[in-house]
């Protein structure tokens, strides 16, 4: 395992360049292959989890979810605290931030950072939950890709880009997460599900974020600084393809229920309406067989 951690290690700093001194040694960054690892178990759990569950009866997990979700709102509402004053200590230029000028501001962000690499690991938790209880319509490429892929971007993150500009779209998700948690945490509880209305919005705030994302992405490639320029347009690649699975998401959610829902309700209507009529032939042919029977 040693030797395997040192070939690859080798291979990213001759492909990315030299890491970044201030996380050497910290947990789960010094190799990548931990977050290979936990990334192939997720994809074979999703794999597999479904067919495993199959015959047997789906789990209620009300105690544990509400608990789960509970504790990732805090930490999400801690992430989006410390990162925002973390910004504002270190002066951080909203344009273009490079990962060494903001003092023992960047270091505060690198802290919380981490933090943000280690609750996509965390995060797992939402589709084994799903498949635990059955939920497996909730299981879609958009989420598994989305929880895959942020793991494994967050490694390479925190090793080479852990601050500067780096802060932006972890701060916008941070706070969409505290939105997202508190709504899930929430729902666990069957007495709160009627109040709860801000679902639709949540996903209309995802795709704010990825908007916002680019747009301030991209505001370090039209007034560059020392931020590595690599870094700036995979992170654009990456929010664009975000965007595409979210608006498929959300149009297939909510602009086709509505829709169904709007056939249901005329459908229900000449429903209704037959069944007066039918009810009433009905009726018109059981005085009529009376009659005959009388005769």
């Amino acid at each position: 395992m040693e030797l395997l951690d040192k070939t690859i290690n080798s291979y990213f700093d001759v492909w990315l360049g030299p890491r970044d001194p201030r996380v050497k040694g910290w947990l789960l960054l010094e190799n990548y292959t931990p977050t290979f690892i936990f990334s192939a178990l997720y994809l074979l759990i999703v794999w597999l989890g479904p067919k495993y569950m199959r015959n047997k009866q789906p789990f209620s997990c009300r105690g544990i979810l509400v608990i789960y979700n509970l504790g990732l709102t805090l930490l999400s509402l801690y992430m989006f605290y410390e990162l925002v004053t973390g910004v504002l200590e270190g002066g951080y230029n909203f344009f273009c931030q490079d990962t060494h000028s903001g003092g023992e501001a960047d270091m505060k962000i690198i802290r919380v950072l981490w933090w943000y690499y280690f609750s996509k690991l965390i995060e797992f938790m939402d589709t084994f939950f799903f498949i635990l209880r059955k939920n497996n319509h909730q299981i879609t490429v958009l989420h598994v890709y989305h929880h895959a892929t942020m793991l494994n971007i967050w490694w390479f993150v925190m090793n080479w880009v852990p601050c500067g500009h780096s802060y932006f779209g972890a701060t916008l998700n941070s706070f969409i997460h505290v939105l997202m948690y508190s709504y899930y945490g929430l729902s666990a509880v069957p007495a709160m599900r009627p109040y709860l209305w801000w679902k639709k919005y949540i996903t209309q705030g995802q795709l704010i974020q990825f908007v916002l994302t680019i747009f301030q992405t991209s505001c370090g490639v039209v007034w560059p600084c020392a931020f590595p320029q690599g870094w700036l347009y995979f992170q654009i690649s990456y929010m664009i393809s975000l965007i595409i699975l979210f608006t498929n998401f959300y149009i297939q959610t909510y602009n086709k229920k509505a829709s169904s829902r709007r056939k249901e309700y005329q459908n229900g209507s000449t429903a209704i309406a037959n069944g007066y009529t039918n009810s009433f032939s009905s009726l018109e042919n059981n005085v009529k067989q009376r009659k005959q029977r009388k005769d």
